[in-house]
């Protein structure tokens, strides 16, 4: 569920089948996160949407921003230092930072990561999202302005246990990210290009929120330099680019290409049967049964146009809790960010009906840098590592599409 987490040639274990328990637990927040990834498809229910051009007086808000620019102690504008690891073992000392004046905003939702034990999680900020801020989203203050809205999610408690989500509590966590939207739309877009981001659960409510608000409404429509909806299950009809969730956003085919959507769940080997992600209508959030007119959308970070691509994966600080204890560990360098260039490639696979991202390790002879597993098994895949396995390709591509934007 938390994108970034620390590679290990081991794989990640359970010290214990209690702690084991709670990471599935977690996971099926993950899901939940996937819970836009699990139910592959957007509400029915449309709201009016907000001008794209900012009111005259600023609008009235209720949103607690967890990244906004301006604020202080900013998650999504932490240190970005780098140690870049060659598969030979030498290593370099990389300097990254902020952009002064990116031309283009982000607007980033994040997973499933509240561990409070109500149905919905209320909008403190509590470590879980800092850190999660951290991992997913700050790199990308590189190339654009983070906005990132705390919403009431649904917790990975309410996730965990099949059939306890309720209508009211998937509506309570969209009422947030729908009122944060209008709010940045209001207050701060100021008719710039936006790049929505989200994982999991955030994808589930970016997914909902584009349909509604964004693919039917030409005006704010035209804003959307793209859309990384990663691990959700964001559907489109079969063989086609649009069709599914959205009719008019279509998926990226190149880094100079706007207004597209780039989606994938990524695997280290075929989804089985019973897996969440990657198929239509499955997941203890899905939308019901599979169906033949739709299949999950993947798009390669690494190679838009198809075929296979190189990945850039970065991995820093772990995150609080189980889950970080567990999955996550923390850099053994001195900087706060880890990068393996060519550890790995990728490409989309289609099989049994199933969609999605094969990541496979390149063997380098004499490679000693850790792997990645598939901690929760082949039912999750690489779930919890989808962000960060590729986040150096997705900010590359940001950069490109807000310069392709901005012409």
């Amino acid at each position: 569920m938390m994108g970034a987490h620390r590679y290990s040639r081991t794989g990640f274990r359970s010290r214990t089948a209690g702690i084991r328990h709670w990471i599935l637990l977690s996971v099926a927040l993950c899901l939940i996160v996937v819970v836009g990834i699990s139910c592959g498809g957007s509400s029915s229910s449309k709201t009016a949407s907000p001008s794209a051009t900012a009111p005259s007086s600023p609008a009235p808000s209720n949103t607690v921003w967890l990244c906004r620019p301006g604020l202080a102690d900013n998650p999504c504008e932490s240190s970005l230092e780098t140690t870049v690891v060659s598969a030979d073992g030498t290593s370099t000392i990389e300097a990254a930072a902020p952009a002064e004046d990116p031309p283009i905003d982000c607007f980033y939702l994040y997973p499933t990561v509240s561990g409070q034990q109500t149905e919905n999680a209320n909008l403190n900020i509590d470590p879980e999202q800092t850190a999660i801020a951290v991992q997913q989203a700050s790199r990308f203050s590189q190339v654009c302005k983070v906005y990132a809205p705390m919403y009431r999610q649904m917790t990975m408690k309410t996730i965990l246990i099949p059939g306890r989500v309720s209508a009211g509590a998937r509506a309570l966590a969209y009422g947030d990210v729908l009122s944060a939207w209008q709010d940045y739309l209001a207050n701060y877009n100021h008719d710039r290009g936006v790049v929505l981001i989200g994982h999991s659960q955030g994808t589930f409510m970016l997914t909902q929120l584009i349909a509604s608000e964004i693919d039917p409404n030409p005006d704010v429509r035209r804003l959307l330099v793209s859309a990384l909806l990663i691990g959700g299950n964001v559907t489109v009809a079969t063989g086609q680019d649009v069709g599914g969730d959205f009719q008019n956003i279509p998926a990226c085919r190149s880094a100079d290409q706007t207004g597209c959507v780039v989606a994938y769940s990524s695997f280290i080997e075929p989804p089985p049967p019973d897996s969440w992600f990657g198929r239509v209508g499955v997941g203890p959030l899905g939308a019901g049964q599979p169906d033949g007119n739709l299949e999950v959308l993947c798009i390669n970070p690494a190679s838009l146009s198809g075929g296979t691509g190189s990945l850039e994966p970065f991995s820093t600080t772990r995150l609080p809790g189980v889950f970080g204890a567990e999955l996550i560990g923390s850099p053994s360098a001195p900087t706060p960010w880890l990068a393996y260039p060519g550890l790995y490639t990728a490409h989309c696979e289609s099989s049994d009906g199933a969609n999605w991202l094969q990541v496979d390790a390149t063997n380098i002879a004499g490679d000693q840098r850790p792997v990645v597993t598939q901690t929760l098994g082949p039912t999750w895949g690489l779930h919890l590592a989808d962000v960060n396995i590729a986040l150096g390709n997705l900010v590359d591509l940001v950069r490109q599409e807000g310069v392709a934007f901005s012409q």
